[in-house]
């Protein structure tokens, strides 16, 4: 098995389509299930707690089951959801990439299996270009910042 074979971008395209789909799918079937994911990918709003994070393997498993279940979403690219986590039920907001999706399980089951990695890790994604041009246009809209960039370029 050649390993850039399954890091060469078509392919990720086409495992993080059926890993977005595949979670759609038991979205609509109303199917809680569970995520195996790589712990280095992971970005947790607010920070965990250090003794919680030091807990994780390198890869971690999330039953996404009630109120987790109905905090959960899901873009082209992210999976994200609401948590507690240790003895004291810390709350997070955990979201990553979906090629951070290891495995997808429904009861003992796997239902999805990915060997392709994310190309960016969450943590250090820097904005795209898009993102930088959607800024501008917020930034724009409010007649105020237009007219303090005005006077700025006088």
């Amino acid at each position: 098995m050649q390993d850039n074979l399954f890091q060469n971008p078509v392919y990720q395209e086409l495992i993080a389509s059926h890993l977005n789909q595949t979670i759609k799918f038991l979205f609509d079937n109303n199917q809680e299930f569970a995520l195996a994911c790589e712990e280095e990918f992971l970005l947790f709003e607010p920070e965990l707690p250090l003794e919680i994070k030091e807990s994780f393997g390198a890869t971690v498993l999330f039953v996404i089951t009630g109120y987790t279940y109905k905090t959960a979403q899901i873009d082209e690219s992210y999976f994200s959801f609401e948590a507690g986590f240790g003895e004291e039920n810390f709350g997070s907001t955990v979201t990553l990439p979906l090629l951070a999706i290891k495995q997808i399980f429904v009861g003992e089951y796997p239902v999805a299996i990915n060997i392709s990695q994310p190309t960016q890790i969450v943590k250090n994604q820097k904005p795209s270009e898009e993102d930088s041009i959607r800024s501008m246009e917020a930034l724009l809209n409010n007649p105020e910042n237009k007219k303090l960039l005005k006077k700025k370029k006088l």
